[in-house]
Order: structure tokens, then sequence, then C-alpha cells
């Protein structure tokens, strides 16, 4: 007997429905096989699609995430993100890269998760305490607020 397309989707759905822990722990054992067979193969497809645009985006997002920023729609806040050049709090130009002063950090409130502005690195450190109650030291005010005791008690 030859079943039409009609037919043979209502059949599969039905199999499906029946058999569906069978299929998920079979998938997730071949899942598991492939990855293991295929760790090159994989590791440099992500490393590609890490180089990506598409890539960078959704690693960017990913981060955020981690960091408990809770946005609407990620892709809009990602275009602002990229297009945004000077801090929205001191208006110094912003630079790309991990490092530095004037990075680019997106700020967001740590109680409620919503994104608040696109800041350099300075001034969103400064708003830490501020969500935080706490006083939060950049690494060069540590060491001069510990030098400074040393010296003193010395």
């Amino acid at each position: 007997m030859v079943l039409t397309e009609e037919q043979r989707k209502e059949y599969m759905k039905k199999y499906y429905e029946a058999n569906k822990e069978k299929i998920k722990e079979r998938r997730k054992e071949h899942d598991i096989k492939y990855r293991e067979k295929n760790k090159e193969k994989i590791k440099e497809s992500n490393k590609k699609y890490s180089k990506t645009e598409e890539g960078k985006k959704s690693i960017r997002i990913k981060n955020w995430k981690i960091k408990g920023v809770i946005c609407e729609d990620f892709n809009k806040l990602y275009d602002y993100y990229l297009n945004c050049w000077n801090c929205e709090e001191c208006g110094i130009e912003l630079v790309k890269g991990i490092y530095g002063a004037n990075k680019k950090c997106l700020d967001h409130n740590h109680k409620t998760g919503q994104f608040r502005n696109v800041l350099c690195n300075t001034c969103n450190i400064k708003r830490y305490p501020i969500d935080n109650n706490k006083i939060k030291l950049t690494s060069a005010e540590y060491k001069w607020k510990y030098n400074l005791k040393k010296f003193i008690l010395s």
C-alpha cells in the first residue's frame, strides 16, 4: 500500500507521539556519539562561526543574558549597542575591545535586569555601588588605598 504525503505525515505524527521518549533517547545517544567522533570538526566550525558577524552577535547576546540583562528584543538592543559610540553618561568616545577605561559597556540594573545605557567602563563602575549598596574599588583605587594603609602603619 502506497501512502500519500498527507497520510505519511499523519502516520509519522502518530508514531512520534506513541514513541516520543524512545525517540528522544535515541537522538540523545546519537548526538553524544556524533560529538565524540567529530570533536575537532565541531571545534573548527564553532571557531569559524564565532568570527562571523552573526556569531559575534550571538556570543554577545548570550553573555548579556548570562549577566542577567533582560530585554524584549535583543536584536534591537544589539543594533543600538553597535551604533552607540559615545558614553551616554559622560560623552567620552567609546572604543572597541575588552580593555581600557573607555571600552563600551552595556549598563543594566542588577536587581531588575533592565537595560539602562551604553556607558564607558569608568561610568559603569561608578554606577555599581548605586545598584548594590556596596563600594567597589577599581584596581588602581584598591592599590592606592592598600599602599596608603601600609604607609601609615609603618
